[in-house]
């Protein structure tokens, strides 16, 4: 285990060569990172060919075993890796911020290698015998976000090295030295070369996608950056596991008890301070207890501390970039304009450094006011008042994309009901955005395709190969 210092060193660049990461609650200097090039990226890719087939021939045990190793590694240094995100991201360290993120980490890496994969008999009527095996992609190349960039990174590389094939991971530029220094600690129980970061910009993101040596590109982050690499991973006819934007939708039933779900509300909207793409982000709350539940709400919000997330007692914190705190803003502001009623927040201090935006919620909102039909990925939710819940699940199917979606009830059979009617790729009841590394994890509608997690996201990162005979 090395200290913070340490760590941030050993993934500094050459002097002069790197860049800047500033901190968002601050401003002030957080490292450097380095700026890898288009030369960097065929260096990494030719370097994870080389080592993938060795590793691949390890087998699924010994691949599982350095997996776990490199759990071990990542808990030992947790604190180390939860600090520096808190100083990059902005998330505090407390709460479902910073260590949770590093925790989850150690989780899915542990999930990952303890899931059973087994060839499996389709057919064997004494005529025919079929067998399903699942063979190593090869090379899998890895987009990633600057919300959860840890966690995300794992939730990438974890499944594609235990099906054996090698990765090369491209971090989103606001966040680099998080997953810089997450890889770093990983890789002191992995074979050289299996894991590499190349920190560059768009244009390396956008040669990984290309790349004809890439057989796969996982991709978390919107849904218009997700159409670009579509089309540029067309002509090599790469595999695709695409986990884009979300406008998640939650349903409060009429017999919900408003002051027992508030809490749970509350952080399913704005977990990582809202920057999370299955987070709850427009409540439809039926009419009878909508003044009830917006009480409920504001209460548990007015009590929720933000601030610098070296702090111990914060629980929410700045957004991470300029241009995030730009959307928010412009979001809450025509909500306003529009005569929505604002029960808290909506009112930033623009004298305080960082990117600070308040908890706000909306009440009395259109539900084809902006707030409500666009992402606002940010701690500002709008609250629509229902009488029907045919109106409801209409509103919360009126849009293009379909990640998640909450109902919350104190009728199970009921809730269930209304959640087989909602379109999107997971529907919780009575929590929302709770992700399970032994449940299959994907988007409907242009929220992307593919899975992952579970023993399903396992055999996404494999080819599948039939012995007939």
């Amino acid at each position: 285990m090395e200290t913070y210092d340490a760590l941030l060193a050993s993934i500094a660049p050459t002097a002069g060569t790197g860049r800047t990461i500033l901190d968002p609650a601050t401003g002030q200097p957080v490292g450097e990172a380095p700026v890898h090039s288009l030369d960097d990226l065929e260096r990494a890719v030719a370097t994870a060919g080389a080592a993938q087939p060795a590793w691949a021939a390890l087998g699924h045990e010994a691949r599982s075993a350095a997996l776990l190793k490199a759990a071990d590694a990542v808990e030992r240094s947790a604190e180390e890796l939860a600090r520096l995100l808190s100083r990059e991201q902005g998330k505090p360290l407390n709460g479902p911020n910073a260590r949770f993120e590093v925790g989850a980490c150690v989780a899915w890496l542990r999930a990952a290698a303890g899931l059973p994969l087994e060839p499996e008999t389709i057919v064997d009527d004494g005529e025919t015998r079929a067998e399903l095996h699942y063979r190593p992609i090869g090379v899998v190349g890895a987009i990633g976000p600057w919300n959860w960039p840890m966690m995300i990174t794992v939730w990438q590389l974890a499944p594609a090295l235990r099906m054996g094939n090698a990765i090369v991971v491209k971090p989103s530029e606001y966040t680099p030295l998080s997953v810089l220094a997450l890889a770093k600690v990983i890789n002191e129980e992995l074979p050289e070369g299996l894991l590499t970061v190349v920190s560059g910009g768009r244009d390396v993101g956008a040669r990984l996608a290309e790349h004809p040596a890439i057989g796969k590109i996982m991709f978390t982050g919107s849904t218009a950056t997700g159409r670009a690499i579509i089309k540029s991973s067309a002509d090599t006819v790469k595999r695709l596991t695409l986990e884009l934007g979300g406008n998640d939708a939650g349903i409060v039933l009429p017999d919900a008890d408003p002051k027992a779900i508030a809490q749970d509300l509350f952080w399913g909207a704005f977990i990582n301070t809202g920057q999370t793409c299955a987070a709850l982000k427009r409540l439809y709350v039926h009419s009878d207890i909508y003044d009830a539940v917006c009480e409920e709400l504001t209460a548990v919000a007015k009590a929720v501390p933000m601030g610098n997330g070296l702090d111990e007692n914060n629980l929410l914190g700045p957004l991470q970039n300029q241009a995030q705190y730009d959307v928010v803003a412009n979001l809450v502001e025509a909500a306003k304009a529009s005569g929505a009623r604002v029960l808290l927040g909506g009112n930033p201090d623009t004298g305080r450094p960082g990117f600070f935006y308040p908890a706000t919620l909306v009440a009395d909102i259109d539900n084809d006011n902006p707030l409500v039909a666009e992402e606002q990925f940010g701690p500002a939710l709008p609250i629509i008042r229902y009488s029907t819940i045919d109106e409801a699940v209409e509103k919360a199917n009126a849009v293009d994309v379909g990640l998640g979606a909450s109902v919350w009830s104190q009728d199970l059979a009921a809730a269930r009901e209304v959640a087989g009617r909602i379109q999107a790729g997971t529907v919780w009841i009575n929590r929302h955005g709770a992700v399970d590394p032994r449940i299959p994890f994907g988007g409907a509608k242009q929220s992307g395709y593919g899975v992952e997690f579970g023993v399903e996201g396992l055999k996404a990162l494999g080819v599948p190969q039939v012995i007939n005979g």
